[in-house]
This record gives C-alpha cells, structure tokens and sequence, in this order.
C-alpha cells in the first residue's frame, strides 16, 4: 500500500492535485481585497489561463490537449466521458508516464531505496531541532505515515508528501484514479499506443540535484496548516472544474507569501525557481517529443497535469509559437 502511495505522489505533484474529500471553504474566499486584486491582474496577463480542453491544427495535423488532474474527484467522469472518442480515435496518446513507466518506478524504489530514504548517515531527527521534528512527525502520522518512516525519508521526498494535506491522503491510498489514468485505461481497452513524454527519472534528477539544506528549506515550507492546505484544495478543486487553471497558479504563488518566516522576496525566488524546474524545462523538453510524434502521426492526444498548458512557455503558447491554430473545447 505504501509503494502505491510512494508512486502516486511523486506523479501528482503539480499535476493539480486534488481529492473530493477536500471540502469546505475555499482559500480563495479568505483572501483580502489587495490579495484578489493581485489575484486578478496577474491571472488577466497570463496566456491561456482558462481552458483545460483544446485542439491544435496545423496543415493535416491534429492534436487535442487535455489538461488532467492525476488524482479522482467524480467530476472528471464526464469530462472523459466527452473526450472519450478522441482518445479511442488516437494514433497516439502522449503522457507524463504510462502505466508502464510507473510500473518501471515502483521497480526503481524497490531496487534503489536511495532514491527516496536516507539509507546512510544522519536522519531527519538528527538534522532538525527537536520542535520541528515534532511538527514534522505529526504531520506525516496525520497523512498515514509513521515517524520512524518519515525520519528516514529524503527531505524532498517527505516535503512531496507534506504538501498533500490529510483530507487527500484516504483517495490515494484507496487507490481511485485521476484523468490521466482514466485516459490511459481507455487507449488500453481501445488498443491506441501511448508514449511518456519523459524519462521516469526525470523527476528524481530534478529534486535530488538540490543541496540537502535546500531540501530541508522546501520541506519547512510544506509544513502549512493543515486547515490552510484543506482551503487551497478546495480552491483548486474549484478553480480546476471551472477550467481557470491561471488562477489556481496565481493563487498558490500567493499562497506562498504566507508561509511563516518567509519574506515576499523569499517566496517569490522559490516560486520562480519551482516553476522553473518543474513547468517551464519540462514544457520545453517536451516540444521535441511532441514534434517527433507530430511527424509520425496525423492524430495526437496530449494529456498533462493543467498547470502545464498556462503561461509563456506553457504548451498552449509553444504549439502556437510553433504555428499551430488552437481552438478551445468547450
């Protein structure tokens, strides 16, 4: 059950994750008349940042784009009911990982138990005071993860669990699944072939490359309240169904603002360098693949977490860059 947790949450992390039993009232509401107006004039500049459905055209050339969130809410049902006959219609369906890269990642921790636990020298108990090590502990008993286990986690890896707040944890464990794999189950019965857009690796090369005191600072930031993380939720359940995916980014931009002892400075830099890494590189590393398939095959699906499709050099505006007409789908 943990190795299933173990690959759920490394392949949800800004794939917009959200769970149904995340409900109640929404960060959004809570936010003060400045905070909205930010809000407001920074999701008003963002390219594409509404729609989570879209086809591009290009000469005889067709890809549909569905921006996906990885784990079950049943609102997504009639979204996949709707493209249901694009993705059984495909040559080809690209994905952040197939089934068969994620069965390659259970294999990977299982063989490489480096990859996510201190398996030599000091652990998280010894590297932190004992007052944070508390609330860390607490934290993770919280998400269903005993303390003996989290002290030996690798501080990014323990920070990617802290940041799904407890009303999350029961959809995961129960193993329900998100668009993306409800698209994958749907070229799997209609025999359409998929690809990963990138390696399985990819994700532990871009969070182990960080120094330790790095890790253990992004670690700091995701032990938020428990309240406040049910809230921003909410908020991106809500943002995400009513396909405003510029404003559920802004608003955890903001969001980061307030985490204790951060300056705005601070939270700005490590947003930025967070969107960097895990958005902008990705995107950018993914255009070849795509064009590589594009050339292959005349009919195309890309399903990604929906924070990949927003701004300057998310999907949407690369394809456009790169001449094609995109139309959203209602």
């Amino acid at each position: 059950m943990f190795l299933r947790t173990t690959t759920l949450a490394l392949l949800t992390f800004l794939g917009l994750p959200a769970a149904a039993q995340c409900v109640g009232t929404s960060y959004l509401d809570q936010m003060s008349p400045a905070q909205r107006a930010d809000l407001a004039e920074a999701t008003q500049a963002l390219p594409y940042a509404q729609g989570t459905l879209w086809t591009a055209m290009r000469d005889d050339r067709t890809i549909t784009i569905i921006g996906t969130m990885h784990i079950y809410d049943p609102r997504l049902e009639p979204i996949y009911a709707q493209m249901k006959d694009e993705i059984e219609g495909a040559d080809l369906i690209l994905l952040e990982a197939t089934p068969e890269e994620e069965a390659e990642l259970q294999e990977l921790v299982i063989s490489d138990p480096d990859l996510l636990f201190i398996t030599d020298g000091p652990t998280l108990p010894t590297l932190l005071d004992e007052e944070t090590w508390g609330l860390i502990a607490a934290a993770a008993t919280d998400r269903g993860i005993p303390g003996f286990m989290a002290a030996k986690m690798q501080p990014w890896y323990l920070s990617l669990v802290l940041s799904i707040p407890p009303c999350a944890t029961q959809d995961m464990l129960s193993g329900d699944l998100g668009l993306d794999h409800m698209i994958s189950a749907g070229a799997i019965e209609a025999g359409v072939p998929m690809q990963a857009l990138e390696s399985v690796t990819t994700l532990f090369e871009l969070f182990t490359s960080s120094p330790i005191d790095e890790q253990i600072d992004m670690l700091m930031i995701n032990l938020a309240n428990p309240e406040v993380q049910q809230q921003l939720f909410v908020s991106m359940l809500d943002s995400y169904f009513a396909q405003d995916v510029g404003t559920l980014w802004e608003m955890s931009r903001i969001a980061m603002t307030e985490v204790p002892g951060m300056n705005a400075e601070t939270a700005a830099d490590v947003f930025n360098e967070m969107e960097q890494s895990l958005l902008i590189t990705r995107n950018l590393n993914w255009m070849p693949v795509i064009a590589d398939a594009v050339a292959q095959h005349d009919e195309l699906v890309v399903a990604v977490g929906a924070a990949h499709l927003i701004g300057d050099f998310g999907i949407l505006r690369l394809l456009e860059n790169d001449g094609w007409t995109l139309t959203q789908i209602p």
